[in-house]
C-alpha cells in the first residue's frame, strides 16, 4: 500500500511521525507521505520538520517515508506562489485540498492548484470537465479518498477521469490510527467508487512513480 495524504500531529493528526509510520508499516504499507495541512502561517517549519524526521523514519530501506504537504484552504489567487514556495523549502510531495463538499473551500481552487501543478489534488469535489482534462494534460493526480465526507463525490472523480484519462490515486488522508487501511480495504473504496481491481493496480503504480521521481 502506498498512500501519498496523511497527516500527524505536526497539523490535526492524532499521532507524531514515527508513530503513523509504525502503524502504516504493521499493516502493509511500504511507503506514505505525510502531508501536514500548512499555509503561509507554518510552511516553513512544517517542511524543515517533515524533511528530518521522514530522513530518519526511512533510513532502514525497507519503508520510505516521503516529507510533503497538504495546503489548504488558501485563496486561490496565492496558490502558485505557495505551491513554488513548498517545492524550494524542499517538500518533496505537494497536495492541493481541493473543492471536496464537506467543506466551504472557496472556488477555483482546484483549479488554481492544478494549473500549478500539484502532484495530487485531494478530494476534488464536483471537479469540472475542463478541469479534469488540464489535470490530465498536466500530470495532475485526483484523489479517491477513503475519509468520510470527501469520499461523497467519488464516483463523480472516477467517473470522470476515466473520460478525461487523467490519473489516479488512491489516498486515506488520515489524521487518525483508525484511518489508515489495508491494500484489501483499499480495494473496495475503489470498488465503491464505480472501478475495479486493474484499476487500483494503477493507482498504487502511479503512486509509485510520484515517489520515484522525487
Amino acid at each position: 500500500m502506498i498512500d501519498l495524504h496523511t497527516h500527524s500531529l505536526l497539523s490535526d493528526g492524532a499521532l507524531i511521525p514515527s508513530e503513523l509510520v509504525r502503524r502504516a508499516r504493521v499493516i502493509g504499507y511500504r511507503s506514505m507521505a505525510i502531508t501536514d495541512h500548512v499555509d503561509e502561517s507554518n510552511l516553513d517549519t512544517v517542511v524543515k520538520q517533515l524533511i528530518r524526521v521522514c530522513a530518519r523514519l526511512s533510513s532502514d530501506r525497507g519503508f520510505r517515508a516521503v516529507p510533503g504537504v497538504e495546503l489548504t484552504h488558501i485563496p486561490a489567487a496565492h496558490i502558485p506562489a505557495m505551491v513554488k514556495r513548498a517545492r524550494e523549502l524542499g517538500a518533496a510531495i505537494v497536495v492541493g485540498h481541493g473543492e471536496t463538499i464537506a467543506e466551504p473551500v472557496e472556488d477555483g481552487t482546484n483549479l488554481a492548484f492544478i494549473r500549478s501543478r500539484v502532484d495530487v489534488l485531494a478530494h476534488p469535489g464536483l471537479i469540472t470537465a475542463r478541469e479534469c482534462g488540464l489535470a490530465a494534460k498536466n500530470s495532475v493526480c485526483l484523489e479517491i479518498t477513503s475519509r468520510g465526507g470527501h469520499s461523497l463525490t467519488n464516483g463523480h472523480v472516477a467517473s470522470l477521469a476515466k473520460r478525461c484519462g487523467a490519473r489516479l490515486v488512491l489516498n486515506t488522508d488520515s489524521h487518525s490510527p483508525s484511518d489508515l487501511i489495508t491494500a484489501e480495504k483499499a480495494e473496495k473504496i475503489v470498488a465503491g467508487a464505480g472501478l475495479g481491481p486493474d484499476d487500483f493496480r494503477r493507482m498504487q503504480k502511479n503512486a509509485l512513480e510520484i515517489i520515484k521521481n522525487i
